[in-house]
Order: structure tokens, then C-alpha cells, then sequence
């Protein structure tokens, strides 16, 4: 067992699945498989799910598979969902842990377009940096290796507003500049701000995280504090 720095270089650990789906279950959340070979997660209201999709492989984010699609709809008899978020296999657990016990806690979990500044700023209590061109829609960690950015949305993000011209935030690690991502997250235009912010907050903590693997792709940009 490793105890390593940083979180957003420390991968999933090879059981994003496990955890999330602890997480869930830990929560109320109604399972059950689906005929594309996914799981299907449901909150007790039936307004928030969460479907493991990895095994479908419906397409890619920075040249990785989505491994979990989050999603909200405004009432239980809505057939369309108002937003969704989508994070590939590698994205540290702890973070889309968060992000999922904030929309659990939320008592509005569609839209919510105000505040876009929480993003940067959950990151720059954590010591983050703003982008010098972009101070206000884009952050990266003082070792330039992982990013969140407000952008232009990636093809096959659904949202309820139909529009091309939508941005969304976005998320991705690539430790080595030029070599393939560590990890990459997509958030839909109406995703709330506040969700994306506890998501941008957890990944940023500076605590070390325990793993029994390290990512081949981020080892050389990990320190091991602890053995055991």
C-alpha cells in the first residue's frame, strides 16, 4: 500500500467501479443491470442517476472510454435529463465520490447556471493557479500537469439545452505534456456550478491518498509519503 501526493495524479487505483458503487448503494441508491451490460444507479426520489457505462464503451474523452455517466432531470415523469457529467476510468475516486454526496445533498439537482466563479474559486483555496489568459475560466495545479477549464462542449455531451455553442467545464490530467491523458471529465453546460466546485475541490486536496497501484503514466510525478 502507497500513500501518494497528489490526489489528481493518483489514478482510480483499478476500482472506480467498487468504490462508486459502494458509494451509492451507502447512499439509497436503486441498482440494477441493464441490457448493455452497464449498471444503473437511481436516487429514492428518481430525480439523480448514476450508470457504470464502461463496459458499453459508448465513446471516448481525450482518447479514453467513459467509465460513469452522472445525470439529473427536473421532475420523476421527465423522460430527458437536464444535464450530465461524464468521467473516464482513472479519475481519482475520492473526487467523483464527492461530487456524487453533493448531488445526493442537493435539493435541486437540475440546472443551475449561477456562479461559475465557484469553480475557480474552490481551486484557489487549494493553491491552484489561474490561467494568465484566461483568469476566469481557467485553473491548473502548480505542477501544470491537470487542468479544469470552462470550454467549448467535446462531441456526445447531452444537455437540455439543444445549442452548439454551449460551454461546459472540463476536466483532464496528462502528466506528461504531449503524452496520452491520465484521466479526463466532462460536465454539460447546466450542470450547477456548486457540484463541479466539490468536485474541483476534492480533487485539489493535498492529503495523500492510499493506493495499492500507481498509475504508469504519473509515477514519476508522484511522491510516496508513506509505506504500509
Amino acid at each position: 500500500m502507497y500513500w501518494v501526493a497528489p490526489r489528481h495524479l493518483a489514478g482510480d487505483d483499478g476500482v472506480l467501479a467498487e468504490r462508486i458503487g459502494d458509494t451509492l448503494t451507502d447512499l439509497g441508491w436503486s441498482m440494477w443491470p441493464t441490457s448493455r451490460n452497464t449498471l444503473l444507479y437511481t436516487s429514492p426520489d428518481g430525480l439523480r442517476g448514476a450508470e457504470w457505462i464502461l463496459a458499453a464503451y459508448p465513446f471516448e474523452l481525450g482518447g479514453l472510454p467513459v467509465a460513469w455517466q452522472l445525470s439529473a432531470r427536473p421532475h420523476c415523469a421527465s423522460a430527458l435529463t437536464e444535464w450530465n457529467a461524464y468521467f473516464t476510468a482513472g479519475v481519482p475516486h475520492e473526487a467523483l465520490t464527492d461530487f456524487l454526496l453533493a448531488l445526493d445533498a442537493s435539493e435541486t439537482p437540475d440546472a443551475g447556471l449561477e456562479n461559475a466563479e465557484s469553480v475557480l474559486t474552490a481551486l484557489g483555496t487549494r493553491g491552484w493557479l489561474r490561467d494568465m489568459d484566461r483568469p476566469r475560466t481557467t485553473a491548473t495545479d502548480p505542477g501544470f500537469s491537470t487542468n479544469v477549464s470552462l470550454e467549448m462542449l467535446p462531441p456526445l455531451i447531452h444537455d437540455a439545452d439543444p445549442r452548439d455553442d454551449l460551454l461546459g467545464w472540463q476536466a483532464w490530467a496528462e502528466p506528461v505534456l504531449g503524452a496520452p491523458y491520465l484521466w479526463c471529465a466532462s460536465f454539460s453546460a447546466s450542470t450547477p456550478h456548486e457540484l463541479v466546485a466539490a468536485f474541483a475541490f476534492s480533487l485539489a486536496a493535498p492529503g495523500p491518498v492510499p493506493r495499492r497501484t500507481l498509475p504508469e503514466g504519473a509515477k514519476d510525478r508522484l511522491t510516496v509519503v508513506r509505506r504500509g
